[in-house]
């Protein structure tokens, strides 16, 4: 039996200027003119330079409507759910640098000069000259790489995806024989399907001295597993090698190949380079701080605008097309104003959060030693500000900051703490600074267990279990001892 009642209920919802503030705090600098250069596109009442007129006296406070008027759109009055648009994906708690693996894995948002990837395997695709169908293949396949330059998506897949979205019936056959002309492009390895498959093409395509390369590529072809484990006495015996020299000359060749071969794409090898946020200087003996320029544009509301809509307002003309340009321009004028708020609030906020991090690592910023760092968490700074987790994670994310001693991300900064034998926070910076010097300085012949490596650093006065010594040295991408010994 069906029933009708009412049920009171409490939701979260956020106006559009916050939406606008919070997708442009997580733009870094590189990426702000584009985004600008879009808004000016889409509004014709936003205009660069500087305000001749303070046309933002009417425009509300960018989180506050209290008067209770809203001309936007119905769909913008309704309102979005805040779970949408404050989901912490980017983040594993509240910690950064060793709270969860996912988070100092993420992949920054670095502009490099040159052409990419994807446009250097477009050039030589054309280059081929294939037919249509085989052309369409090729861009299916280059656009399947992942960042790596891998291809882990299966033949039948691609297929399927050319079927749908092209309308071309292959087979996974004929995919194949488009992937293997691709896998003779640059650089060397694209397209491989699995890491053997990337050392191969390495391997026949790299210039050295031959007996050493038909051997490596023995090793690979045959030997993988023997040659991932480091089992050098096993591999010897079955290649029936008499001196270990040449598997020494094999190995090093093997060991010396690029395993990731889509990070080396870069066109005519130009050097990633990254904008920075912030720039932080010395100035008698004093930490300055201050926000690059490109993160102030002088952006106005447009007077032709704003004066069309005092002509439409004071006319005498009630008709629905008048009522419906009016609507028009007002809605152009809002957006304006709330962009140009947004943008404000973003250096406001971008500065505050980054002033909070220069004073809790002040010591770091004055001499650059990373030993100076202080264990340090997203709430600490966003107790500092008064402001959300959130917020402080949005404003870490892409951003950097400059200093005398180089550009570092946000998330350098952060870090979880321990107690060393004194009783005093020390950084888990340093003590993977710790753990790598040792790794670095051991015996290859004999390389340090994580329980050898447990009671080292227990002697320097970190005292730490032997599974954090394992967590510390995969987030360094140390391998296991078995597998750091070298002949």
């Amino acid at each position: 039996m069906q029933k009708i009642g009412l049920r009171q209920s409490l939701s979260q919802r956020l106006s559009p200027q916050q939406i606008q503030f919070i997708k442009l705090l997580q733009v870094p600098t590189a990426e702000l003119d584009t985004r600008i250069e879009q808004e000016l596109e889409e509004n014709p009442a936003l205009e660069e330079g500087l305000d001749q007129a303070d046309n933002n006296d009417e425009a509300e406070d960018l989180f506050s409507n209290e008067d209770g008027n809203d001309d936007g759109p119905a769909d913008e009055r309704e309102g979005i759910d805040v779970e949408e648009y404050l989901r912490d994906e980017d983040i594993a708690g509240y910690k950064m640098q060793g709270d969860g693996p996912g988070f100092e894995e993420e992949r920054e948002s670095i502009q490099a000069d040159g052409t990419t990837l994807n446009d250097q395997l477009m050039q030589q695709l054309g280059y081929l000259r294939l037919d249509e169908a085989r052309y369409q293949i090729g861009v299916q396949i280059i656009g399947s790489l992942e960042e790596d330059g891998y291809l882990r998506r299966e033949l039948s897949s691609i297929a399927n995806d050319l079927a749908f979205s092209q309308n071309l019936y292959i087979t996974p056959a004929q995919v194949e024989q488009v992937l293997l002309m691709i896998q003779q492009f640059d650089p060397a390895g694209i397209a491989a399907r699995n890491l053997q498959e990337c050392l191969l093409l390495q391997l026949e395509r790299r210039p050295g001295p031959p007996a050493a390369n038909d051997l490596a590529i023995r090793i690979v072809e045959d030997y993988f597993e023997e040659f991932t484990r480091k089992h050098y006495d096993r591999l010897q015996r079955r290649l029936d090698i008499e001196d270990y020299e040449d598997l020494k000359d094999a190995i090093r060749l093997i060991t010396h190949l690029n395993p990731k071969p889509g990070e080396s794409g870069l066109a005519g090898g130009a050097a990633p380079h990254v904008l920075p946020d912030f720039i932080v200087t010395q100035v008698g003996g004093k930490l300055e701080l201050t926000l690059n320029s490109r993160n102030a544009p002088e952006l106005r509301v447009s007077r032709q605008y704003a004066d069309m809509l005092d002509a439409y307002a004071k006319s005498d003309k009630k008709s629905r097309a008048a009522k419906e340009t009016v609507t028009f321009v007002k809605q152009k004028l809002d957006s304006a104003r709330w962009f140009i708020d947004a943008l404000k609030q973003r250096q406001q906020t971008l500065l505050r959060v980054m002033q909070a991090i220069l004073e809790y690592q002040y010591d770091f910023f004055l001499e650059g030693d990373e030993a100076r760092l202080r264990p340090m968490i997203l709430k600490d700074i966003a107790d500092m500000v008064k402001m959300d987790i959130s917020t402080i994670s949005r404003v870490a994310s892409s951003k950097y900051v400059q200093t005398e001693f180089g550009v570092f991300s946000l998330k350098f900064f952060f870090s979880e703490g321990i107690q060393n034998d004194a009783g005093e926070d020390v950084s888990t910076r340093e003590v993977k600074q710790v753990l790598k010097r040792l790794i670095d300085e051991e015996d290859k012949d004999h390389p340090l267990s994580d329980e050898k490596l447990e009671e080292l650093l227990a002697d320097r006065g970190f005292p730490i279990a032997r599974r954090t010594v394992a967590k510390y040295r995969e987030q360094l991408n140390i391998p296991v001892a078995r597998l750091r010994k070298e002949l």
